[in-house]
């Protein structure tokens, strides 16, 4: 793949051919921050953001979208009207892109809209197969009805239906729930887009996405008599808990730059009861999300730790990340030349201090760097994946690596919604 990653919302490459190399990425991660969009020119051997637009989600459908993790009240209600809400959000992006670019809607081939995660459960039951009774440990029916295995699920809020009538152009979304279908994880899916665009020739390289929760992609040197696979998968947390805690004792919706974190200590007792999760020991490939990492979780560790100062849990939870990530990647793929950081938590200077000095006190040489050194602003790798995404399914290709998810196989990811 031939990949500009310089940023040019002016230019747009002489190649262009519209309707089928422009494509818009919609993202919006579990740190509930608001939405990211870009507008990319893809092709199979070229990928570049022509422009990036924000929009910040208010409060009130912030607070809904965390209420909404966890089950309560008429929530099937709640949950389609927060999904209304979330397209026209997604729409408002979508105008700020084609107007910022001078791009007609017309020229866009598709959207891929990632949607919102409420609940991440890939492995959450087993369910017997066709013919079969619970507890059987069949997995095919009758008649060659094969069973994936696993009655898992991941739902992410989106009314993609909406955001095509409003935008008059394709959306593919629902991009994790076939991979989850082949059990898989449905999750990492941006390993396959970070190897096509922050893979080397000649070294590895990892790329870590800090969004609510971090995620690592660990790519082998592309050359060699050795073609290794690429793998992925999720840490732990990244800044959800950070937030979370941030906005509970200073009223900011992050720690800025890991300014707070920075003015306490971090308290390794309560650092080795957060370890102690039985999900840092697990083996990849993994997945997490808010299902686990949430405030109930960390009020259990913090029960046995009563009395620290807020500043102090801060500077731990920040630690936290930090060793978790360190320690993803030291465990698969020590000789990576770089630790290429995406994602809000790119922009927090302690979280990436931290992590450079993890890595030297376990010996290891690897250099953190945010992605923007590389061309791909930290703000834009997770929408541009989505882009990227969105024509592997316009184009029938798959897009997931059973490497990093765990599925049976590659499958071809997403549902469109014609405009």
């Amino acid at each position: 793949m031939r990949v500009d990653l310089a940023v040019a919302v002016e230019a747009q490459p002489d190649d262009l051919n519209p309707m089928t190399d422009l494509y818009i990425g919609l993202m919006s991660g579990t740190s509930l921050d608001g939405v990211d969009g870009v507008l990319a020119h893809i092709t199979a051997d070229h990928f570049s953001v022509l422009a990036h637009a924000q929009a910040a989600f208010p409060d009130s459908l912030r607070r809904e979208f965390l209420t909404l993790n966890t089950p309560g009240d008429n929530e099937i209600h709640r949950a389609a009207l927060a999904a209304n809400a979330l397209a026209r959000i997604y729409a408002h992006v979508v105008a700020q892109l084609l107007q910022g670019s001078g791009t007609p809607a017309a020229d866009v081939a598709a959207i891929g809209a990632h949607g919102q995660t409420v609940r991440h459960q890939p492995q959450a039951f087993d369910v017997p197969a066709l013919g079969q009774t619970a507890g059987s440990g069949a997995r095919s029916g009758a008649g060659g009805v094969h069973d994936a295995g696993g009655g898992g699920y991941t739902v992410q809020l989106n009314n993609p239906a909406l955001l095509a009538e409003l935008c008059g152009i394709d959306v593919v979304a629902d991009l994790r729930s076939r991979d989850v279908a082949a059990g898989g994880q449905g999750a990492p899916l941006v390993p396959a887009f970070h190897q096509a665009v922050f893979g080397r020739a000649e070294e590895a390289v990892a790329v870590l996405n800090v969004g609510g929760i971090s995620n690592i992609t660990l790519v082998p040197a592309q050359s060699g008599p050795q073609a290794l696979e690429v793998i992925g998968f999720d840490c732990g947390p990244g800044n959800a808990l950070i937030d979370y805690w941030c906005q509970k004792h200073t009223g900011h919706a992050f720690d800025d730059a890991g300014h707070w974190a920075d003015s306490g200590h971090v308290h390794h007792e309560l650092l080795h009861e957060l370890l102690r999760d039985p999900f840092f020991g697990q083996p990849a490939p993994k997945s997490t999300g808010r299902d686990l990492f949430n405030p109930d979780w960390l009020a259990a560790k913090l029960a046995k730790h009563a009395g620290l100062r807020p500043a102090d849990v801060q500077a731990s939870l920040t630690e936290l990340t930090a060793h978790v990530c360190v320690d993803a990647l030291l465990r698969y793929q020590k000789q990576s030349a770089e630790l290429l950081v995406c994602g809000g938590g790119a922009l927090n200077t302690s979280l990436m201090r931290r992590m450079q000095e993890r890595l030297a006190l376990l010996s290891s040489q690897v250099c953190v760097t945010e992605s923007g050194s590389c061309g791909l602003p930290p703000l834009q790798v997770e929408a541009g994946a989505f882009a990227w995404l969105a024509r592997k399914a316009m184009q029938r290709e798959t897009g997931n690596l059973p490497k990093a998810t765990g599925a049976q196989g590659a499958r071809i990811l997403g549902a469109v919604y014609a405009a």
